[in-house]
Order: structure tokens, then sequence, then C-alpha cells
């Protein structure tokens, strides 16, 4: 473990130096290729820090947040566009804050919308403890639950990290920096929709990055052969597809496995229906006919879910990556609480 700790220490140092060089020397470059060329042994070294790391969750957290996320928001960067370009130019300090960490600034000139009472009470107060408690769960009685039981503890504890990590990150920064940010997810469980949940409430900064990097060039690419009303197609699915090599990437960073590309193909499905929910949603739209609200509900979120069970998980259940996880939370554990209890004796000692 204190190995460990040393090996992300010195991932976290060399990313901070990457982004300052970036910050220093190359945003001084004419954006454009010269500009590009010269974040080419960053990209490089962000696509290799996974590899330095032996811990399945530390590996898949600094995957997700630079080979994939601050990779992209540079490549964005080297053509003066995405989150991290401004005029006037960014401090150092919130450069690299906005590089590292996975959030959307909102404009200074939106105005936020009004907040609704969110359906569940869910917040930083109350999802931490309910992850633990599932967390807990899942690690102690796994071989006892029903295999369909455990995959729906999965997509739970994916949503609640997902959004712990970058809620928690947004809080800080907003204590700390000052920024005004966009929220992580909006009740993603209760889209109605597949162009509801996977453009605007599941990880919106993901959703974000992808539609500057991917979705508008193809979509502007395509318009000059299909047209502009059909340009949206091949952007839509070519997003997904993107999506899916990426996370297939973060995949194999955990398990070390020969890819079996059902991840991407589960990315893939879910951008082709996303096409075809939106050609039959017209057709309905002509017809004057809509289905009622809770059974577009129950359509959308069991079809995630069921292609989650189909595609998503099993590649991590039969390469062992969520015993992993589960492990390293359950040591993760142990030592706090062995610290805690420490540190009540030796408070103990001192007042006795």
């Amino acid at each position: 473990m204190e190995d460990e700790i040393k090996n992300l220490c010195n991932v976290s140092i060399a990313v901070i130096t990457c982004l300052c060089y970036c910050h220093l020397i190359s945003s001084r470059l004419p954006k454009g290729k010269w500009r590009l060329l010269s974040f080419l042994p960053v990209f490089s070294l962000f696509a290799a820090l996974p590899l330095f790391l032996t811990s399945a969750f530390f590996a898949a957290n600094i995957a997700f947040l630079f080979t994939w996320l601050a990779n992209f928001k540079l490549l964005l960067y080297a053509f003066d566009q995405g989150p991290l370009s401004s005029n006037p130019t960014k401090s150092l300090v919130v450069f690299v804050i906005m590089a590292a960490f996975p959030f959307v600034i909102r404009p200074e000139n939106r105005t936020p919308p009004p907040r609704k009472p969110k359906k569940l009470p869910l917040n930083l107060a109350t999802e931490i403890p309910v992850f633990l408690l599932l967390l807990a769960v899942l690690t102690d009685q796994k071989e006892h639950v029903h295999p369909i039981v455990l995959l729906l503890g999965y997509c739970c504890l994916v949503f609640l990290m997902v959004d712990v990590i970058v809620s928690a990150s947004s809080f800080w920064v907003r204590v700390l920096v000052g920024l005004e940010l966009e929220p992580a997810s909006d009740e993603p469980y209760l889209a109605t929709s597949l162009q509801e949940f996977w453009g605007r409430r599941w990880n919106i900064t993901v959703s974000s990055l992808l539609r500057q990097v991917i979705y508008k060039p193809v979509r502007s690419a395509a318009a000059a052969v299909l047209g502009r009303d059909w340009a949206a197609v091949p952007a839509v699915v070519a997003a997904f597809l993107v999506s899916g090599l990426m996370h297939e990437l973060l995949f194999w960073y955990v398990t070390r496995a020969r890819p079996s590309w059902e991840t991407t193909a589960f990315f893939v499905v879910q951008g082709v229906c996303v096409v075809a929910e939106f050609g039959l949603k017209l057709a309905l739209d002509r017809k004057k006919w809509r289905l009622p609200s809770s059974v577009r509900w129950l359509l959308t979120v069991g079809f995630v879910v069921g292609t989650s069970f189909w595609l998503f998980f099993p590649p991590l259940i039969r390469n062992g990556a969520d015993a992993r996880v589960l492990e390293e939370f359950r040591f993760a554990g142990e030592v706090v609480r062995q610290k805690l209890s420490e540190s009540w004796l030796y408070i103990g000692r001192k007042r006795g």
C-alpha cells in the first residue's frame, strides 16, 4: 500500500509538471499544428500514467481523469477551443485545476437555471453514506447475493462513484477558487428517453467533451456529404463509438486482459438506439401520439440497465476487476478504522 501511495504521488507530480508546461510554454505557441505537436509528449505520458499503478481503483480514475478527459481538453486547447481556452488567459492554478478535474465551468454570461427540488434527496452528504453502505453489503455478501441483484448494485455503485468523484472535486474547486460549476449529473435515473439520459442527465462533463471533440467536427464534415438534416446520425454514432473505445481502454488498464469489445459494443448500441429513438419520436409526433411518461421512463432505464447487464459489466466480472475494486475498498476501510482506533486510544491515554 505504501508503494502504491508513492506511485500515486509520482503520478500527481508528473501531471502537475505536464500541465504547467502546457500553460507556461505550449500556450505561447500559435494555435493549430505547432501547439498540437508540443502537446504530443503530454498525450503520450498521460496515456502511460495508469500503467505505473497496480490498484484497479487508482488506475481506473487516473485513466478517466487524464488519459481520457485531460487529453481531450488539451486536444481542444491546441486549437484554442474547449474549457481551457479563454480570453484573457486563465491563471496557472485555474488552468491546472480545470485540466485535472472532471467538471464543466458555468459560463459567466449564463444565469443558473432555477434549482428544482430533486426527486431523490441525493447530494454529497447522502451519497457518500449510501455508497459506503452499499459497498459494505456487496463486499461482505457478494457470494450470497443473486447475480441480478449484484448487477443492480454495481449499477448503483457506478452512478454513486462517478457522482461523488465529480461532485467532491467540484465542491473543493468552488470553495478554493470560487468558480461556478455545472452539476455533475441531473438525476439520470429519471430520464424518459435515451437522448435525455446520455445528452443531458448522465455525466455532463463527458457529454460536453464528446460533443466538442467528436460530435461537432463529425457533424460538420458529414453535412457536406449527407446534408444538414442527416449529418447528426454519423456524428451521434461516432461520439458513442469513441466513448466505447475510451471505456475499453480504461477497462484494459484495470484488467490488462485482451479486449472483448463488449464495452465498445454497449456504447455503439446506445448510439444507434439514440438515433432510432429520435426517428421514432419524429414519426410519433407527426401522428400526435405519445407514450405516457411512466412508460417512457421504464423503457429508458430498463434498456440502459438491461444492456449494461448484457455488455458493460460481464468483461469486468469475467476478469475479476469487480472483486479487485471491492477488495481494495475493504482494505482501505480496514486501514481507516485501524487508524481511527489508534487515534482514539492515543487521545484516551493523553486525557488519562
